[in-house]
């Protein structure tokens, strides 16, 4: 399934070109495709511009795979969705 996800972002890109694509969007797929690094980049971007999404991070399953990344922590506390 990852395999899968991985796909995305390339594609994304281009129809990008077309239409602007949410950073939090994109840190969903590349979290989904277990792209940790670039899904936290996203996040720190989303966070940058004030994405409202961003509440949701603390519930969101997509990113359970950073739950222990002390960089998913520390954007939580930023953002005050610290538990």
């Amino acid at each position: 399934m990852k395999a899968y996800w991985r796909t995305w972002p390339e594609l994304w890109k281009q129809q990008s070109k077309l239409q602007e694509i949410s950073p939090f969007n994109l840190a969903v797929v590349y979290a989904r495709a277990g792209e940790k690094d670039r899904a936290m980049a996203m996040l720190e971007k989303a966070h940058a511009e004030h994405f409202p999404s961003l509440v949701f991070l603390q519930v969101e399953p997509v990113f359970d795979p950073l739950r222990e990344d002390p960089r998913f922590q520390e954007l939580l506390r930023r953002i005050g969705r610290a538990s």
